[in-house]
């Protein structure tokens, strides 16, 4: 059973810091690549930031600079550093795994940024 399981989500104010984490089980982690998409109220879901199973990276052109992903295969995790977070930046966050056709979602944290 695949399970991918986000946590670090929450209220934040303007031009803070959080760190998300996807705990992955039931996969082979390391041949995944790996994802972070968000979806705001009455928005689609969008690629946030993503890493390949060979460590390459790439990110929506609204958070390069402030958002880091990153990922740890001994621990069979991927993590979103998230700086400088503005209100544009609130949505529910999903972590996302992908090899092949095997595509996998988790349930979504929410970020919520406002003073």
């Amino acid at each position: 059973q695949v399970q991918l399981v986000e946590s670090g989500g929450g209220l934040v104010q303007p031009g803070g810091s959080l760190r998300l984490s996807c705990a992955a089980s039931g996969i082979i982690f390391s041949i995944y690549n790996m994802g972070w998409y968000r979806q705001a109220p009455g928005k689609q879901r969008e690629l946030v930031a993503a890493i390949t199973s060979g460590g390459s990276t790439n990110y929506a052109d609204s958070v390069k600079g402030r958002f880091t992903i990153s990922r740890d295969n001994t621990k069979n995790t991927v993590y979103l550093q998230m700086s400088s977070l503005k209100p544009g930046d609130t949505a529910v966050y999903y972590c996302n795994a992908a090899y092949r056709s095997s595509i996998y979602w988790g349930q979504g944290t929410q970020v919520t940024v406002s003073s």
